[in-house]
């Protein structure tokens, strides 16, 4: 039981609530039709910008072309599943400007859970299928890749998406405290483009900072890293470190702003 509710009643809520968001998004198919081709495009635009990079260099920071390629759908994958889940944290400013928060927080429904899974985004579906194909037939094309190296890589992957899963949480208690949302959701997606490539092209302090400090080395970077056999055991156990306290202080602050929330209507 999580709460209330138990898992299964979680999965049928969230699958009612993305149904209907959903019906929304394909109300104009043309529209929609066009949102996924500019996705894949701006996907397909860099990965030929590296193509054409490393056919050149043959190499970028010692990683070869299928590296790099895999090092990016990495970074694709991650950021596309957030946005999957957690498009309704897109939506949460104008709650609250309006004072539909208040309405939220009457409902039975977690108001966590409804706030970030509210409402899936179907139309990044075509994104995520495409990351998955290439990070697989990249797979191939590296080569002398170990099971306990796509144990470790799947184990980073889901810690990735719990700090991107954390990021969200920080942005929506900023959110109550200051009514400011979308500010805050550009800066988090601008610092997690960073590591659209490995972040040992970026030299210390940055290095670092994009590390430990903001982990978008940790959520990007190191699940590749551990699938070529390259990141350290040290690495590997302080990555899920930072991920799971940056999860508990997200969720702390989550706390904080409800108890400190101020309605729109008083």
């Amino acid at each position: 039981m999580v709460g209330n509710m138990s898992i299964k009643k979680y999965i049928r809520l969230w699958w009612l609530m993305t149904s209907m968001v959903s019906q929304n998004a394909f109300v104009s198919r043309f529209g929609a039709i066009i949102f996924i081709l500019g996705k894949i495009l701006r996907f397909a635009s860099f990965l030929f910008f590296l193509i054409i990079l490393l056919s050149r260099t043959h190499a970028l920071v010692n990683y070869n072309i299928w590296q790099i390629i895999f090092f990016y759908t990495t970074f694709n994958l991650v950021d596309s599943f957030a946005q999957f889940f957690l498009r309704e944290v897109y939506r949460f400013r104008t709650y609250v400007i309006s004072g539909d928060f208040d309405y939220i927080l009457t409902k039975p429904i977690p108001t966590l859970f409804r706030i970030l899974f509210g409402g899936s985004d179907a139309l990044d579906i075509p994104m995520l299928l495409i990351s998955i194909a290439i990070l697989v037939f990249s797979i191939g094309k590296i080569g002398n890749i170990t099971t306990l190296g796509v144990f470790l890589y799947l184990s980073l992957l889901i810690n990735g998406f719990i700090i991107a899963f954390s990021f969200h949480i920080l942005v929506i208690s900023i959110g109550i405290l200051t009514a400011e949302v979308d500010n805050a959701l550009w800066l988090y997606r601008d610092l997690t483009a960073m590591g659209r490539l490995p972040i040992d092209i970026y030299k210390d302090p940055m290095r670092f900072l994009i590390t430990f400090v903001i982990p978008v080395g940790i959520m990007m970077t190191f699940p590749a890293k551990a699938l070529f056999g390259i990141l350290s055991a040290k690495l590997f156990f302080l990555s899920v470190i930072v991920g799971l306290t940056l999860l508990y202080l997200s969720l702390r602050l989550w706390k904080f702003s409800l108890k400190n929330y101020t309605s729109a209507s008083s």
